[in-house]
């Protein structure tokens, strides 16, 4: 009897070529074009910096490298897994993108109140979601004052608002003598406004007088303390401008005060702050100094 034929008896089944190319080995060649852009766009996009604008740049740039890394996975059938990656990181992004750019347009603001942004605000770190707020609190009115219209007179106007001049140039008398000079982007009423407690009132002690048509923004001293309870961040930060706008006035101020022999007197001695009223009229100070219970910026 013959041995059976083993090899005629084997039923193993060939396996046909598969359905897709198998990765064997390195390729020769570097990568093409588009996956080095891709890797460029996105190292530049993780440069972006912090607020509105650094968020859009960030995205925008990330948006575009993994659009450019999908493109690059596609054209390579042994990346599946990369392409699908990439096309839903591409996804994310371009949704981010878009939700920026929305947030980025609702908070746009009109040229007056961009300028106010920016040389007060701004550079205290100021975001543009805090500033719409307190562009909403003054419902984004600009206020004129025709030339030589008072914005407050003496012993008379009440003290119920906070204001900045915009635009021209506002002067600052008592009893019929000059004070200084109220430029764009400094307040109008700072020491008043911080003379008085939310509940206290008060009537302005100096007269401030147009020079020139103005333009100015105001905040009604109500809605402002309201917004000021809701967010403690933004009343810090209008405690900062408000006493630094207080503090350059009496600089301004301190340059003008000189007695009959031409001595400079520095209204930041004590001895000087404080002299009586019967100690100031001695004085005979040149371009007077306004002497207690008057503005003294």
């Amino acid at each position: 009897m013959e041995p059976p034929d083993f090899e005629a008896m084997n039923f193993t089944v060939d396996p046909g070529p598969p359905g897709y190319p198998l990765c064997e080995g390195w390729k020769e060649g570097a990568e093409g074009a588009v996956f080095h852009l891709s890797n460029i766009l996105l190292f530049l996009g993780f440069m972006g910096g912090s607020g509105f604008y650094g968020v859009l740049y960030l995205f925008s740039l990330l948006t575009v490298g993994f659009f450019c890394s999908t493109l690059w996975a596609w054209s390579d059938s042994c990346t599946t897994d990369s392409f699908l990656w990439t096309f839903a990181l591409f996804g994310a992004c371009l949704g981010q993108l878009l939700h920026v750019s929305y947030r980025l347009r609702s908070v746009s603001f009109e040229k007056d109140f961009q300028e106010l942004y920016a040389c007060v605000f701004k550079k205290l770190g100021v975001s543009l979601t805090h500033f719409g707020k307190i562009v909403a609190c003054c419902d984004a009115e600009v206020q004129s004052l025709e030339k030589d219209h008072c914005f407050a007179v003496e012993g008379k106007t009440a003290i119920d608002k906070l204001s900045v001049l915009l635009s021209g140039r506002i002067s600052v008398t008592v009893n019929g003598e000059f004070l200084h000079y109220i430029y764009p982007f400094q307040f109008l009423d700072s020491p008043e406004w911080d003379s008085l407690r939310p509940s206290e009132e008060g009537i302005f002690q100096v007269t401030l007088r147009a020079d020139n048509p103005c333009r100015y923004v105001s905040w009604r001293r109500k809605k402002l303390y309201l917004l000021f309870a809701k967010h403690r961040y933004i009343a810090k930060i209008f405690a900062l401008v408000v006493r630094n706008d207080i503090a350059e006035k009496l600089f301004s101020l301190n340059d003008k005060a000189f007695d009959s022999s031409g001595h400079r007197y520095d209204l930041r001695l004590p001895s000087f702050c404080h002299m009586a009223t019967t100690d100031l009229e001695k004085t005979d100070v040149f371009l007077q100094v306004p002497t207690q219970g008057e503005r003294t910026a």
